[in-house]
């Protein structure tokens, strides 16, 4: 296991909509934060949160963050790739909406998106995501506060 003041939480910058209440509740955990996203999204540092920007290439900010990342850390991010490439480097994962990624069920996503990513080359795009509610950034909250609880107190020195 890792210690607690060797944790970070890392985020997959880009199209996050929950930036503040990651924020707000590292900062209550005294957690460091490393917001990660390309150019083309003007992040600002604050206190606890380091901000880095990279090239607006496809992957650039999760091959970033891949190279970034260590055992205990925890990631959040709504891709996929980075998800099954945290948990390798055993990390905890949360998705933008609170739901935690799990090994066992990393297959059947991964196997989802190239579904999906084979449609679009045939020409049949779907809406996408549905905008974040107010709820969801509560629930997503409280979800990040329960994994950093249980981080806490599950520590071995």
């Amino acid at each position: 296991m890792v210690r607690s003041q060797e944790r970070k939480i890392v985020v997959d910058g880009d199209a996050c909509p929950v930036k503040q209440e990651i924020n707000t509740v590292a900062r209550s955990f005294g957690i460091p934060v490393l917001m990660v996203s390309s150019y083309d999204h003007v992040l600002k540092a604050e206190e606890g949160v380091t901000v880095v920007q990279v090239d607006r290439g496809a992957d650039s900010a999760d091959l970033y963050i891949a190279n970034h990342i260590s055992a205990g850390d925890v990631v959040i991010t709504q891709d996929y790739g980075l998800a099954a490439l945290a948990l390798g480097k055993r990390c905890r994962v949360l998705s933008n909406r609170g739901q935690e990624y799990e090994d066992s069920k990393m297959d059947f996503m991964l196997e989802g998106r190239h579904a999906r990513a084979v449609e679009r080359r045939r020409g049949h795009y779907s809406k996408g995501p549905k905008a974040i509610t107010a709820e969801e950034k509560i629930y997503f909250q409280h979800k990040l506060t329960k994994l950093l609880t249980f981080l806490q107190e599950n520590v071995q020195l």
